[in-house]
C-alpha cells in the first residue's frame, strides 16, 4: 500500500514499478539481445568468442527509460542474478537512477546461504551505501485483517464434508456464464514454447496444480497467464515438503505474480494455507529431491560439507518466502481484493 501511494504521488515522467523478479528477467533478456546484436570476435589464438561487457549499456538503457525504479519484493534467490547485481546497480546508481524497494529481508540477509554468496556480498555494501534502510515491521500482518468475501473461494479437500470439486464446479459455471466465449482448451505461446491449458472460458482459467507447478514453469509463464486471465481456478494444491520445494518455489512465484497483477484465485488444497508447507519430515536424507542430489554430485558437495546447507538444498528460502504466500492467499480471499480486478 505504501508503495502504491508513493508511486502514484511521484510526479515524475520517467518512472517504473516492477516486481524485482520480473525486472531481472528483463535484464537477462537485454543482456542476451545486446550480445546477439554485437556478435563476436575471436580472441587471438583461441576459438572462444569475445563479447563486450553488456552491463554498462544495459544499465544505460534502463536509465534512459526510467530514473526512478520502484521494486516490489526485492529478493535474490538465483545465483545468476546474484553474480551481476553489484556491477548492474553500480552502473545504475552512477547514471543517477533512484531506487525505492520493498523487501521482506534486510540487505544483510539477501541471498542468505546462497551459492557463492561471498561473491554477492559486495553488492550488499553498494546497496547500503546508496540506500536508506527503513524497517516497517509493526508486528501486524495487515493482509490478514480484511473481511472475507461473501463467497468462499478456498476449499480444503475433505473439510467438513464439503466436496471441493463440486463447489469449484459451481463457481466455474457461475463465472463462465459471464464470459463471451465457449468452454475450450487453449494454447498460449511464450518464447517459442507452448503453454497448454485444458479448460478455459474467455478470461477464466480452470486448471490443476500439476498443470501450473509440476512442470518447468517460471515467472514469465505466470505473468503471461495473469495478462490473459482475470480469474484462475487452481485445483488440488498439495502439502509441500522439503522434497517438493521446487514445486513449492513455483507455487510461491505463481501466487506472487497473480497477487501483483490482481488475478482472482479460487482453489482447492490439501490443507489451510498456514499448513501447506511442512518444513521438517521424518525421512531424513530422503527429503532431498533427486535433482538436488544430482546437483550436489555435479558440484562435488557432500552432505557433511558447509555448502550442503546453502538455501538451494536446505529449502530455507522457500520456508521463509512461504510465509508471504500464506499472507497473500489470505488476502486474496477478501472482498476488497476481488474488487480490485473486476471481470471485463
Amino acid at each position: 500500500m505504501l508503495m502504491d501511494l508513493f508511486y502514484d504521488c511521484a510526479a515524475v515522467d520517467r518512472k517504473r514499478r516492477v516486481h524485482f523478479h520480473q525486472f531481472m528477467l528483463d535484464v537477462h533478456r537485454r543482456i542476451h539481445e545486446y550480445k546477439t546484436s554485437r556478435g563476436s570476435s575471436p580472441v587471438s589464438g583461441t576459438t572462444k568468442p569475445k563479447f563486450d561487457d553488456p552491463i554498462p549499456p544495459v544499465a544505460a538503457s534502463i536509465g534512459d527509460e526510467a530514473w526512478l525504479l520502484c521494486f516490489d519484493e526485492f529478493q535474490v534467490t538465483d545465483v545468476g542474478d546474484a553474480m551481476i547485481l553489484k556491477r548492474l546497480f553500480t552502473e545504475l546508481f552512477a547514471g543517477g537512477v533512484i531506487v525505492v524497494a520493498t523487501s521482506n529481508r534486510h540487505p544483510d540477509d539477501l541471498y542468505k546461504n546462497g551459492l557463492q554468496r561471498s561473491n554477492f556480498l559486495p553488492f550488499v555494501g553498494v546497496l547500503k551505501d546508496r540506500c536508506n534502510v527503513v524497517s516497517l515491521d509493526s508486528g501486524i500482518d495487515y493482509r490478514q485483517t480484511g473481511a472475507k468475501g461473501t463467497q468462499k473461494v478456498y476449499f480444503v479437500v475433505g473439510d467438513d464434508g464439503v466436496d471441493a470439486d463440486v463447489e469449484l464446479e459451481k463457481i466455474f459455471k457461475q463465472l463462465s456464464s459471464r464470459e463471451n466465449d465457449a468452454i475450450r482448451s487453449r494454447v498460449l505461446t511464450l518464447g517459442g514454447r507452448d503453454i497448454r491449458l485444458q479448460r478455459t472460458c474467455g478470461r477464466l482459467l480452470d486448471c490443476t496444480f500439476d498443470e501450473l507447478c509440476n512442470q518447468p514453469r517460471g515467472a514469465s509463464d505466470y505473468l503471461l497467464l495473469s495478462q490473459v486471465f482475470h480469474t484462475a481456478i487452481v485445483r488440488d494444491i498439495p502439502i509441500f515438503t522439503l522434497k517438493t520445494k521446487t514445486q513449492a518455489r513455483r507455487f510461491i512465484t505463481l501466487i506472487d505474480t497473480f497477487y501483483d497483477n490482481k488475478v482472482r484465485v479460487v482453489c482447492s488444497a490439501a490443507a489451510l494455507p498456514s499448513r501447506l508447507f511442512v518444513a521438517r519430515g521424518d525421512q531424513g536424507d530422503a527429503e532431498l529431491a533427486d535433482e538436488h542430489r544430482a546437483l550436489m554430485d555435479d558440484l562435488n558437495i557432500c552432505k557433511e560439507s558447509e555448502n550442503a546447507n546453502v538455501s538451494i538444498f536446505s529449502g530455507e528460502e522457500e520456508i521463509f518466502a512461504f510465509d508471504r504466500t500464506v499472507s497473500r492467499l489470505t488476502e486474496m480471499q477478501t472482498e476488497d481484493y476481488w474488487k480490485q480486478r473486476e471481470a471485463t
